[in-house]
């Protein structure tokens, strides 16, 4: 698993490097952020203290959601470099969200890397495996709200598929980023189901 992960990680900040000011402070798939400041999220943990999250934590009351746009907020005005070179600098880095595990992780990091990358069609390698483990969990748990009652989902271009029910069939990525609750038009799929997105 930590290989995917750093393969991912290494893939994403090359990727990355390349985007300009205005792509930084365009729209993301996260409501309300920036690619710039889903970068400073995905990145907090390698640039953040136990001790200094603990605190902010505290001073939050204790509401995660509210810590992480603060930081979010804070640390996006940080040069995007900065933020791709600790992405690159702990691709080996074996952080891993509380609860989450490995599997946390890859999930973390793929996700908020297409995040960024969906909308503007940002194309980097994210190998089928890792798309299929984190498909698999996302389709499994339902953590992210959407509900696959009645929905057969398969992918067109891997062998993954997942329910029972009317046919929902799009590409791995698109999938991946409505199964995670983001708003992905329902033009980018086909069947019976995908009229009710």
């Amino acid at each position: 698993m930590m290989e995917l992960i750093s393969a991912h990680r290494r893939a994403l900040a090359g990727a990355l490097a390349g985007l300009t000011a205005d792509q930084w402070h365009g729209e993301s798939m996260c409501a309300g952020w920036t690619p710039a400041h889903v970068l400073a999220h995905q990145t907090m943990p390698f640039r953040i203290s136990a001790k200094e999250f603990m605190a902010g934590l505290q001073r939050c009351g204790g509401d995660f959601t509210t810590f992480s746009d603060d930081v979010a907020e804070r640390d996006s005005h940080i040069p995007p470099g900065e933020l791709v070179a600790v992405l690159r600098d702990n691709a080996d880095n074996p952080w891993s969200p509380p609860g989450g595990g490995m599997a946390g992780a890859l999930s973390h990091d793929v996700i908020h890397g297409l995040d960024i990358g969906w909308p503007l069609g940002l194309r980097y390698e994210i190998p089928e495996r890792a798309i299929t483990i984190i498909l698999d969990g996302i389709a499994s748990e339902n953590y992210f709200g959407f509900s696959l009652d009645g929905i057969r989902a398969s992918a067109t271009d891997l062998d993954w598929s997942a329910g029972d029910g009317d046919e929902l069939a799009g590409q791995s990525r698109d999938l991946l980023m409505l199964l995670a609750g983001r708003r992905v038009p329902a033009s980018r799929f086909r069947g019976a189901a995908a009229a009710r997105l």
